[in-house]
């Protein structure tokens, strides 16, 4: 085995510029794809702030505050115990265990299931829980009327965040990105109808967005039956999923913890914006900045997830020293995606924030912190980057740790010290999250350039997957190509 890897990693030594044009190309054409699926789904989020927008600041600031409640509770839990199943899936596939990738994806989808109860008892009580917190009672009713109406998108989002990681695992991406545009194209009359012309107000805004999530849903279910592209990887709804949780169980909750630190932080800005002077305007600001960091985050979260599964499937497939060239390929990306943020940040601030609002409170706000919110661009990129790889690699442990140290002993007392201790106000929340991502995206560099063993992470991936034994016999007869072909019918 040693023997072999030393032979891998001389050929690439030799063959460089090939390598890494080959790794460019087999990323990007993942990439491309994930990173036009989120544009759409920000595009959808984005239609949603901007319909809150045009309703006035009082709707806009409870929104926003709904908005944040709902993703610290939960969408940022579903979704990071969703992240779980990425090393299993990736690298399974890498491997060819075909059950333990249908397997796992039933048992995330059940965990999530499990977790949305909990979840809805809280959001069903959010009024109750904003005023004990000190809420401003005019935006709590607006934000209470949001979040009763997202309910049912917990159940959408059990099955829609594992289905992704499952197809994005095997190279299935182009058809995401098309079910989630045509959902999206549909957000458009859907929102107009509920908000102008049935007159619903904020609960419209709320429906309009869980009907589009459902909607990528269906659009995904209806592909996958009639292209026939899982056939290997889908063996159907087993009992065997009921027990052996504990590998998905180890990714889960590591995986959940990193990705809510992370989230809850952007979130908790929104809640510190409501106790600052004139808190209608901190908190619509708050929200269109936070907006603003989506719409950058979606071509670094698409270079994680592709980077992910391309670790993932290289190392479950033995070739720890190609996974470290996807790796590394990755995290140049994201630092040039980085330095385009910063520049157009700068240098269109004022026209971007009259898209969202045009209160001259609001708008001086975001004006005013668009170039740090570039600024921290720089360094969110290659860490949530190098985030994937260390999801690639099955390590969502130390992601969690570094989260935590980044964002809540470095990043929370420096924002909180500079807005309310030394009371430079707003712009003092987003000098501590600027802080935040230069100490993350130096440790998770770190990590990932010096302390990654990679011939020691193709063995750990090798026990994970089960090894060379669970090469199934269908791989032999060819029917590995239906993925492909399934794919190609979408088209």
């Amino acid at each position: 085995m040693h023997e072999l890897m030393a032979e891998q990693d001389h050929g690439i030594t030799t063959t460089t510029t090939a390598t890494v044009a080959e790794e460019l190309r087999l990323l990007w054409t993942m990439a491309t794809p994930i990173t036009a699926m989120n544009c759409v789904v920000y595009l959808r989020a984005m239609i949603s702030v901007v319909c809150l927008g045009r309703l006035g600041p009082l709707e806009l600031a409870g929104g926003a505050l709904s908005v944040g409640f709902t993703n610290i509770t939960g969408y940022s839990v579903l979704s990071g115990l969703a992240s779980g199943l990425e090393p299993l899936c990736s690298q399974a596939y890498g491997s060819r265990n075909w059950d333990l990738i249908s397997l796992s994806l039933q048992r995330t989808i059940l965990l999530l299931l499990m977790t949305s109860l909990p979840i809805s008892f809280l959001w069903l009580n959010l009024g109750p829980i904003l005023v004990f917190l000190g809420q401003d009672p005019a935006i709590t009713a607006s934000a209470t009327s949001y979040c009763l109406y997202s309910l049912s998108d917990l159940l959408t989002n059990s099955f829609l965040l594992p289905l992704r990681v499952f197809l994005r695992s095997q190279g299935i991406t182009k058809p995401m990105a098309a079910c989630s545009a045509a959902a999206v194209v549909l957000h458009i009359p859907l929102a107009s109808s509920l908000l102008f012309v049935l007159r619903l107000g904020v609960p419209g805004v709320s429906l309009a967005a869980a009907l589009t999530n459902l909607n990528m849903v269906l659009f995904l279910l209806v592909y996958l039956r009639i292209s026939g592209a899982c056939q290997l990887t889908w063996r159907g709804w087993s009992r065997a999923a009921l027990v052996n949780l504990s590998p998905l169980l180890r990714l889960a909750f590591p995986s959940c913890f990193g990705v809510c630190l992370e989230w809850w932080w952007y979130e908790i800005m929104i809640v510190l914006a409501g106790y600052l002077p004139n808190p209608t305007a901190a908190v619509g600001a708050t929200s269109i900045l936070i907006q603003t960091t989506s719409l950058m985050y979606t071509v670094p979260m698409a270079l994680a997830a592709c980077v992910s599964t391309r670790v993932g499937n290289e190392l479950g497939a033995g070739r720890p020293a190609r996974a470290r060239v996807s790796a590394m390929v990755a995290l140049g990306c994201a630092l040039v995606i980085g330095a385009v943020n910063v520049v157009w940040t700068v240098a269109f601030r004022d026209m971007w924030t009259r898209l969202f609002t045009e209160d001259s409170a609001v708008a001086g706000l975001v004006a005013a912190a668009m170039p740090l919110i570039g600024l921290c661009e720089l360094g969110n990129c290659p860490q949530t980057t190098g985030c994937g790889v260390l999801r690639g690699t099955a390590r969502p442990v130390i992601g969690a740790r570094i989260n935590l140290l980044s964002f809540y002993l470095v990043g929370t007392p420096v924002a909180v010290g500079l807005a309310f201790g030394l009371g430079i106000g707003f712009g003092g929340l987003w000098y501590g999250l600027l802080t935040a991502q230069m100490v993350c995206v130096v440790s998770v560099l770190l990590v990932v350039l010096a302390r990654t063993d990679w011939e020691g992470e193709a063995l750990r991936a090798r026990k994970l997957t089960g090894g060379d034994m669970n090469v199934v016999e269908e791989d032999k007869k060819g029917l590995l190509a239906l993925s492909v072909v399934g794919e190609l019918k979408m088209f």
